[in-house]
């Protein structure tokens, strides 16, 4: 996919240029980089507002994972236990 920023200041796409070229990046790189950031951080806010939504962390005595790493679980994998996570 492709994204297009018009009208981007002089100023900012220096900025942005110099932090690059000091990362040793193109700019494609480095922006790409900013993006997936932002994405996984908007992703990880829904997380966690969900699994505040349904009870935040706590652990019963009768639960073996706690809401929130269910509802991340869910989120991730839907209903499957992905192979590698065991259950004590």
């Amino acid at each position: 996919m492709n994204i297009l920023i018009r009208d981007v200041p002089d100023e900012v796409r220096d900025a942005l240029a110099d932090v690059a070229r000091l990362r040793g990046q193109s700019m494609q790189v480095y922006l790409r980089g900013l993006l997936e950031s932002q994405a996984l951080s908007i992703r990880n806010a829904e997380i966690l507002e969900r699994a505040r939504a349904v009870g935040g962390g706590v652990v019963d005595d009768d639960q073996e994972e706690s809401v929130g790493a269910r509802v991340m679980r869910e989120i991730r994998y839907g209903d499957e236990v992905p192979p590698h996570w065991t259950t004590p």
